[in-house]
């Protein structure tokens, strides 16, 4: 099955890995969610097509998907995970702390951060999937960009 506009099954093979039901299954399920999806949800999606693929299966394969790059992964707070397949172009997400309003920006807004970072430190940020948490517009104290320091104690 083609994804979005990356045939992911393609890109197994011509890597050299098998394209298994399990792992068609999975990327099906992660497809289907159209967006964040956590492996509970996954793991009930595919459960409706085959009741022969266990939850280690489906983290395994979650695994092995993010290794390969076609998944991408992130911590969303409260010890949740969530999975999407990868695009073309990477995205980052802005997550409030308060109210769990999530917001989508584009690579080109830390794209200038990461090569920064590599300069600087020789370290070079692979992340296709970063998840930034703070304060919306909603949920900001109106005077919040008056930080007020902390009185000593």
């Amino acid at each position: 099955m083609s994804h979005q506009h990356t045939n992911y099954a393609a890109e197994m093979r011509k890597r050299g890995y098998r394209v298994t039901p399990q792992r068609q299954l999975i990327l099906d399920a992660i497809c289907e969610a159209g967006g964040h999806t956590t492996p509970e949800e996954i793991y009930n999606r595919v459960q409706a097509k085959s009741s022969a693929i266990n939850r280690a299966t489906v983290y395994r394969t979650l695994d092995f998907l993010c290794q390969m790059r076609l998944v991408v992964a992130a911590h969303v707070g409260g010890g949740s995970m969530v999975y999407e397949l990868a695009g073309e172009r990477p995205h980052h997400h802005l997550i409030c702390r308060v109210c769990g309003q999530t917001a989508s920006i584009g690579h080109d807004m830390v794209e200038k951060w990461f090569a920064q970072v590599e300069q600087a430190t020789a370290f070079a940020v692979d992340m296709d999937h970063l998840v930034l948490f703070g304060l919306c517009e909603q949920c900001r104290p109106s005077d919040s960009h008056h930080v007020q320091p902390t009185p000593p104690r």
